[in-house]
């Protein structure tokens, strides 16, 4: 091995470790990453910063604030409301009824807002129905991680990968204009991701997973062993109220103790006890360091959920009345119609006949030549007009991002690129092609290489997160498809579909970690429950794909 591969090797061992040990948050431990490949001069400056200006990451700050403008308008819980059953309900009737919905919803709508808006409503149904609310939250993460593989929009996995795909292809034509040889995806067309590109994988996915949610996953799930009733309510005060929230990344306390963070001076309520891995912590829980996966059990008056309901220093799971003014009744049902015509508007302005209309066009040619009528495109205007019609607040919009989030992906891109430039990318990839001495002769090889590319993949998405897997995973598929000459699309989705499956342990998908901190879960339950989830998604990919998409 050349002294470079060496190098990003331990830089990438660094990194994995860094991330399962929790010692920073992921943006921090990805730029650290990034400034020692820097240094180096694995990559220069450019290369470095690229991530920080690439479409697809800017797509997923915009989609935070539609999801926003979204959720403001009240019509996802007015959907699920109706859906639920009323009354004689079991765990399977009221699977078949909100699951679907729950899917379908997050296929176009951002994941975690679904689950922090869900949660709380099917954990009141369940008590009031007397059903254990455990037997639906694990579901309700895993319908909405599904629902995201089926399209463009539906996980912030495959927009990093839709962006990872725009920066190679534009990369590839830059070196082919000054005299290069055609890269891969030049070869075979492929700029990007279209809307629905997964969708014809994604829909089966969706459907064996459902019908694994609704009719088998309950034998599996724990009944309710923990909740808040240990704590709720023992000496409340008049005019308090009990809730649960699960800390975010943004909250200032995480690393220090109750004693050294003052949090009813930060918020004006009072810590009553603090759950970790499903279990309320026993003994003096003041002195005990707080992390990302803690959820506080407090007490508070109203002022508290009017100041920090819609924030994201911690995630409602348990919410007692209405925080926020609703939007009216115009406001909402525009809201909608604004989604639809992004999602429309993304969606045919990708098709090849409207692209020549564009490129035939005089008058755009002349006076828009630059106009592309894609997602980020229309996921501008539906921002802007949200943001004018005062659908979201406009003065407070940066608290609407996961700021760890876009830097993780933005520091993504540049790691990507340190894998292929060093060579360590056509490394591993020689020996995935080396698992089988028939890959070229045989249809046969091909499945073992999507496996392995998969279990990769997917390893990295359960011990760090689905962001920085598929950013690593990402140029590993392009090599592959280089040493094999084979079109890189197959392999490209098969990264979308195994870093999307986070479903064997909570610190995956934020969506686990909250229903987690809702439920109670243990570990253990996440890994009972989703391995075969797992075992889904890995098996459909592995077999679907050499199918829907051709390889040569």
């Amino acid at each position: 091995m050349t002294f470079p591969i060496i190098y990003v090797t331990l830089v990438l061992i660094f990194m994995l470790v860094a991330l399962m040990r929790e010692c920073m948050r992921p943006g921090m431990i990805l730029f650290t990453a990034v400034v020692l490949l820097f240094v180096a001069g694995i990559i220069n400056t450019e290369e470095a910063l690229k991530g920080f200006s690439n479409k697809g990451m800017i797509t997923v700050g915009l989609l935070y604030l539609v999801s926003e403008g979204v959720r403001k308008s009240g019509i996802l819980e007015r959907i699920v409301f109706h859906m639920l059953p009323k009354k004689d309900a079991t765990v399977t009737t009221a699977g078949l009824r909100f699951y679907p919905i729950v899917t379908f919803i997050s296929a176009f709508f951002n994941n975690t807002p679904v689950v922090v808006i869900f949660a709380p409503m099917i954990k009141n149904w369940a008590r009031k129905m007397r059903l254990s609310p455990t037997k639906f939250l694990i579901p309700l993460s895993y319908a909405t991680i599904i629902g995201g593989m089926c399209t463009l929009i539906g996980t912030t996995t495959n927009l990093v990968v839709h962006g990872l795909l725009l920066q190679e292809a534009k990369d590839e034509a830059a070196a082919a204009a000054h005299g290069g040889t055609e890269g891969i995806l030049m070869r075979f067309g492929i700029e990007g991701l279209s809307m629905f590109e997964l969708t014809k994988v994604g829909i089966v996915i969706a459907l064996a997973g459902l019908i694994y949610l609704i009719f088998f996953s309950k034998y599996l799930l724990p009944d309710e062993r923990r909740s808040d009733d240990e704590v709720a309510d023992q000496d409340l005060a008049p005019g308090m109220t009990r809730h649960e929230v699960l800390l975010g990344n943004r909250f200032p306390g995480l690393g220090k103790t109750l004693h050294q963070f003052d949090f009813f001076r930060h918020y004006g309520a009072h810590v009553r006890a603090i759950s970790r891995g499903g279990n309320i912590l026993q003994g003096d829980f003041m002195n005990m360091r707080l992390t990302h996966e803690d959820t506080l059990i407090i007490d508070a008056d109203d002022s508290f959920m009017k100041a920090w309901g819609d924030s994201r220093v911690f995630w409602m799971i348990n919410r007692v009345g209405d925080y926020e003014p609703p939007l009216g009744r115009k406001k909402r049902w525009f809201a909608i119609v604004l989604l639809v015509l992004m999602i429309i508007g993304a969606t045919v302005g990708e098709l090849e006949p409207v692209k020549a209309l564009l490129a035939q066009s005089d008058f755009v040619q002349t006076y828009m030549p630059g106009l592309k009528l894609d997602m980020f495109f229309f996921a501008c205007i539906t921002t802007i007009i949200m943001a004018w019609t005062h659908m979201f607040s406009a003065r407070k919009y940066t608290k609407f991002f996961s700021w760890d989030v876009l830097i993780t992906i933005a520091c993504a891109f540049a790691i990507s690129t340190a894998m292929t430039k060093s060579g360590f990318a056509n490394f591993v990839a020689g020996n995935i092609i080396a698992l089988t001495d028939i890959v070229r002769g045989s249809n046969f090889g091909i499945y073992i290489i999507l496996a392995a590319l998969f279990f990769i993949t997917n390893i990295f998405t359960e011990l760090i997160t689905n962001n920085a897997a598929a950013a690593l995973a990402f140029p590993l598929a392009l090599a592959v498809s280089e040493e094999l000459g084979a079109n890189p699309m197959p392999f490209v989705l098969c990264v979308c579909f195994a870093a999307s499956s986070a479903f064997s342990t909570p610190i995956g998908y934020q969506t686990n970690l909250i229903v987690q901190g809702a439920g109670g879960y243990k570990f253990k339950d996440f890994v009972r429950v989703g391995i075969p989830m797992n075992l889904i998604v890995f098996i459909l990919t592995v077999l679907l794909i050499p199918v829907f998409y051709d390889l040569t």
